[in-house]
């Protein structure tokens, strides 16, 4: 065993819930592969993902920095140019930052036009693609509507399916998220009703067999490449993301009966939060509700699920065969979860567990990861944390100033530091949503703040709204909303004081170190600028050799 980590293997789901792998207690569902993997490693128990929607989660995930601070706060809100990613600062440590499969970022082109960079050129093709280099980029949602394309970019998903002989203008809908009605008609997968039946995809050409194909290929080449430069390979899987439909055997392993019980109660409609119940209106909350829709619908879910378990199992096989497997830092998450009915929801907007916390394995290769091996953590950890790591196992001094998250190396090997954080945050800008609209929200305003402590959760809604506050402790589920309990208000106020102790961060000074400026203190800022000084004996000589000497009288020059 090589006991060390040369490479970073860092695989991300779409939409997987924490509690639908069987190492975190699912009952029915079987994920044996992502269970050996966090044998191997450490699976952290309370992973919190800086936004509950896939565009501002990703840029925290690929920035390091809360949403708060990069900006990119919903789906296809560009990424500011200038912002600092993870492959920026990789590649400053002489490391590849390569990207397979989903970002779902969006470039800052009005940004890219204005300093006049060329989105084709190198740097703009890296800002472009959220500072990866990307290997096989498809954001995985080929919808069409009466308004146009929801993606316009090319999907080389769809081009590989029309090479392998699959037909029509969208065969990425047409068969790989459809199935296929008795009189050969297109049965489309975003009506659920038809989630239980199989895609009209042959299962080795659907999406999550595919990019799994295309990791293998580039792990090949740089495993046979004759100058050998360390890598982080970022593995962003489509699914179990929607359209909930998946291609045969899978589409039939699960049935109604492997369906649990929805996380919900009566009391969640009882005069519930005005933006709680905005979201409970919606049309996917209102399906998601009814006990029909959930068992067609959560069995497909748990299909997707198995497959992309298997395909973890293929890529481990193909990284144990080559002897990598012992020298690449292996992560295993998710970029949010899913309600699947749970609170009455559907989708995965608000702050309730199943929506908020993901799963994370760490698999550290080194020694000194032995003793934590196959155990858990319940450490509050927070997206931002995954860069953090990734630039500090990198070497190199650690840019604090930039990065918000911390590294995880420490629990890793068995060391948790003394200081680690006691709470964790989330934010969501709902402002583009038909639910600001309704509750009457300016833009502005449309934005909830999460604050998760060991036994709190903290929801602030901006816009004059009452905050919601949970008690993890005595109410794990989340059933009860005590935000308006007189008995709760000194809890209401030392969570907004923590809120507001985050809010008050350092964040915005990314351009000079903590390192920089202490230096600045202790000298080298002997520059001539003698600010307060009456007379000599307020300097040294040496502040004064530039300011000696003869001069003319004025107007004794030359004109």
């Amino acid at each position: 065993m090589t006991r060390r980590a040369r490479n970073i293997l860092f695989i991300m789901f779409d939409q997987l819930r924490f509690d639908y792998l069987s190492c975190a207690g699912h009952r029915a569902l079987e994920t044996p592969h992502m269970d050996a993997l966090a044998a191997r490693g450490v699976r952290f128990t309370r992973t919190y993902v800086q936004s509950p929607i896939c565009g501002p989660s990703r840029m925290s995930f690929y920035t390091g920095r809360y949403v708060h601070s990069h900006g990119a706060a919903w789906n296809n809100f560009p990424l500011k140019v200038g912002e600092v990613t993870l492959g920026d600062h990789l590649r400053a440590r002489d490391m590849d930052a390569v990207l397979i499969g989903k970002t779902h970022m969006k470039a800052d082109d009005a940004g890219l036009e204005r300093l006049g960079i060329a989105r084709d050129g190198i740097i703009g093709t890296r800002v472009s693609e959220c500072g990866f280099d990307a290997y096989v980029r498809d954001d995985g949602l080929w919808a069409e509507g009466p308004d146009g394309p929801y993606d316009a970019k090319p999907s080389p998903y769809n081009a590989f399916l029309r090479a392998r002989g699959y037909s029509g203008r969208n065969p990425w809908h047409d068969h790989a998220n459809s199935a296929l009605s008795e009189a050969g008609e297109i049965a489309s997968g975003w009506l659920m009703h038809h989630a239980g039946e199989p895609a009209n995809v042959r299962e080795t050409d659907s999406e999550t067999p595919w990019l799994t194909d295309r990791a293998i290929d580039f792990l090949e080449e740089r495993r046979t490449a004759r100058r050998k430069i360390p890598w982080l390979c970022h593995l962003s899987y489509i699914k179990p993301h929607w359209p909930y439909i998946v291609p045969a055997p899978y589409h039939a392993r699960y049935g109604p009966e492997d369906v649990q019980p929805a996380i919900r109660d009566p009391r969640e409609r009882e005069d519930p939060h005005p933006v709680f119940a905005a979201f409970q209106r919606t049309l996917v909350a209102r399906n998601f509700s009814r006990d029909e829709v959930r068992e067609k619908v959560i069995p497909a879910y748990m299909g997707l699920v198995k497959q992309c378990d298997d395909q973890i199992g293929r890529l481990m096989a193909y990284l144990r065969e080559t002897g990598q497997l012992d020298d690449t830092l292996i992560v295993l998450t998710s970029d949010h979860g899913d309600y699947l009915g749970d609170h009455w929801l559907g989708e995965k907007d608000l702050f309730h567990e199943p929506s908020v916390k993901v799963p994370l394995i760490v698999c550290d290769p080194s020694r000194q990861a032995d003793a934590t091996r196959g155990t858990t953590c319940d450490a509050l950890v927070e997206a931002i944390d995954l860069a953090a790591t990734f630039v500090d196992m990198a070497g190199g001094a650690f840019p604090g100033h930039i990065l918000e998250g911390r590294s995880l190396r420490p629990f890793l090997h068995g060391a948790p530091p003394a200081d680690w954080r006691d709470f964790a945050v989330s934010e969501y800008d709902y402002s583009c949503t038909p639910m600001a609209g309704e509750l009457g929200v300016a833009p502005k305003d449309a934005r909830l703040f999460m604050v998760a402590a060991r036994r709190w959760k903290l929801i602030e809604a901006e816009g004059g709204f009452r905050p919601m506050l949970f008690d993890l402790q005595t109410d794990p589920q989340e059933f009860t909303d005590l935000g308006a309990s007189p008995d709760h208000a000194d809890i209401v106020a030392m969570m907004r004081e923590r809120l507001a102790r985050w809010a008050r961060r350092e964040s915005q000074r990314t351009t000079v170190s903590d390192a920089a400026i202490l230096a600045r203190r202790s000298g080298g800022g002997n520059t001539g600028v003698l600010i307060g000084a009456y007379d000599e004996t307020d300097v040294s000589p040496a502040d004064m050799t530039a300011y000696r000497g003869t001069a003319t009288p004025k107007g004794k020059g030359k004109r």
